[in-house]
């Protein structure tokens, strides 16, 4: 895995950040240059300029596996949606490279087991699936973007586009560990001892509203924060928001 750092000079890092899927690492770099944190900001596999994956096992656990080697002493970290439940899971794993938890909007589906909002959730992603497996990755990509995109697809870019479309089945290879909880995680988040700082956008998925009530139920030391006019993705629509939270 590629490991890219900015916003330190002379001194290790002390922050890990992991970014959404379909981004790369630059989506975090306006919130790492607001926060001036020393972070190391890597490509999740199949992302920028980390390899592809193999295909071999599970998405989130290869995910987990490759960052490893970079924690080389506790850190504060932070994880936007995808990357949210990878660090949530580094947290309960490994609880003595994590400091501080930072999540925003961690989409660990399986914590909204139960309610109107994971019914919601369902519908959508069926529908992703469904166009993925007929053969438009066009669409599924479309359908993904209107729930945790920003701006209209049209306005997006062509490159851009075909981009998301070729990733969207690394989107749905992430289902076993965060719809299905594969990993057993939600059982051990009160094993989580750490400050935890949940962050998310006012305009947000429903499910991400009860995702986070979850998640601050079970962790007792956990802060909830609301970016105002904000969506799903807040950190690069409002990086200095989101800063100033931390």
């Amino acid at each position: 895995m590629v490991a890219l750092h900015t916003g330190w000079t002379g001194h290790s890092p002390d922050t890990l950040m992991l970014h959404c899927s379909l981004a790369r690492h630059e989506a975090l770099l306006p919130l790492a240059q607001a926060a001036g944190l020393r972070a190391v900001l890597p490509d999740l596999l199949g992302h920028g300029q980390s390899p592809a994956w193999d295909g071999k096992g599970d998405y989130q656990t290869a995910n987990l596996n490759a960052i490893l080697p970079l924690v080389t002493r506790p850190m504060h970290v932070i994880g936007h949606s995808f990357g949210g439940t990878i660090a949530l899971r580094l947290a309960v794993e490994r609880p003595d490279l994590v400091t501080r938890l930072t999540l925003i909007e961690p989409v660990f589906f399986a914590l909204a087991t139960g309610t109107d909002a994971m019914q919601a959730h369902r519908a959508t992603f069926r529908a992703i699936r469904s166009a993925l497996s007929s053969g438009d990755p066009d669409a599924a990509a479309r359908k993904f973007h209107a729930a945790y995109g920003i701006g209209g697809w049209g306005a997006l870019k062509p490159q851009v586009k075909q981009a998301m479309a070729a990733g969207m089945p690394l989107v749905l290879a992430a289902a076993p560990a965060i719809e299905d909880d594969i990993h057993d995680v939600a059982a051990r988040l009160p094993q989580v001892r750490v400050p935890v700082t949940l962050i998310r956008g006012e305009i947000c998925q429903p499910i991400m509203a009860e995702i986070h009530e979850t998640i601050a139920r079970v962790i007792p030391q956990t802060q909830s924060h609301i970016i105002a006019g904000a969506g799903h993705m807040a950190p690069l629509t409002h990086p200095k928001a989101v800063a100033a939270l931390l």
